[in-house]
């Protein structure tokens, strides 16, 4: 406000009434201070306007789907490595639509938060809400679904890593065709996760069907309806590779619909946590993200922005390939 004050020759107070539309002030003048204060990314703070002398230090987190465990193990991470250092957490969810997260990062900037963390919603192809968040010098670390790596510090996953190991599981175990299920193509999650499963199917000469590949977006039932496909078709496949918790269990009930034995017809393996994967019959084999180490490692690396350390970092946090029955054939 003192800046906007200082170019326009007024006083704060004058500046102040005319943010607040005061009728005190004449429209030409609220009209400049509006125009200025838009210009300058000016926002006012509504915790520095409520409590004076002590500002909360707070950062924001967006996840795509809160009701996941894997984003709330992320968040309880980010949360136990905040409380360490005396900030609290407000968190928004996208739901996985674009416009959700735009308006969740506005909010973020509104309250004056501190540091960002987020991951992308499925539908986010347009990152100039993010290019903004650069250019003001908001602190923000992505963790999972990632764009703009060379602005932004980042944590991701190996999951190049563990799909070619889980590929390579179901390839020893006597499976020839198969298959893999995931989201959309432009999350850079879904593009790792697909090439270490194509470089095991290589690796083993193993020729790829491109009719085995399914990769659209998350969402349950069109999980459930292009499994049911590819069990349909006269070569089905012998084994499923599942992008995240969601497809995977999508895949799991549509392989019982079509009456076939798990892992004796169709071996099963996906991306999920250890809670869901353990209470299904037969268990799941399942690669499981370190989603709380995740979220401290995500925070920790918001915290060095905040205190002054501008390297950009790209931490990756090992997953772990637990084989259980969904693909343990005798």
């Amino acid at each position: 406000m003192k800046d906007l004050a200082q170019e326009l020759g007024v006083s704060i107070a004058t500046v102040s009434r005319a943010l607040r539309n005061s009728p005190e002030i004449g429209q030409d003048m609220q009209k400049k201070v509006k125009e200025l204060a838009k210009r300058l990314n000016y926002r006012p703070n509504p915790f520095a306007q409520s409590l004076r002398k002590e500002a909360p230090r707070v950062i924001g987190v967006v996840v795509p789907n809160l009701v996941t465990h894997y984003y709330a193990a992320v968040l309880d991470g980010i949360e136990d490595e905040a409380r360490k250092e005396g900030y609290s957490v407000i968190s928004a969810n996208t739901h996985e639509d674009t416009e959700a997260e735009i308006r969740a990062i506005d909010n973020f900037i509104g309250l004056h938060v501190e540091g960002i963390i987020a991951c992308l919603s499925q539908n986010t192809t347009d990152y100039s809400h993010f290019e903004e968040i650069a250019n003001m010098g908001i602190p923000l670390v992505f963790f999972g679904r990632t764009c703009l790596t060379d602005r932004f510090s980042s944590v991701t996953a190996n999951g190049d890593e563990a799909a070619f190991r889980a590929t390579q599981h179901l390839i020893d175990t006597g499976s020839r065709r198969i298959a893999f299920i995931g989201g959309p193509n432009h999350l850079d999650m879904v593009r790792r996760r697909k090439h270490g499963y194509l470089e095991a199917l290589r690796e083993n000469h193993i020729p790829i069907d491109r009719n085995l590949v399914a990769c659209e977006k998350i969402d349950y039932q069109w999980a459930m309806d292009t499994t049911t496909r590819l069990l349909k078709q006269a070569d089905r496949p012998d084994a499923i590779l599942a992008f995240n918790d969601i497809i995977t269990f999508a895949a799991f009930t549509a392989i019982k619909q079509q009456d076939l034995r798990i892992p004796e017809d169709v071996a099963l393996i996906g991306f999920t946590d250890d809670v869901h994967a353990q209470y299904v019959t037969p268990r799941m084999s399942a690669i499981e993200d370190q989603s709380h180490q995740m979220g401290q490692t995500a925070c920790q690396l918001l915290l060095k922005n905040i205190n002054g350390d501008s390297k950009i970092y790209r931490e990756i946090v090992p997953q772990k390939l637990v084989i259980r029955e969904t693909s343990a054939r005798k």
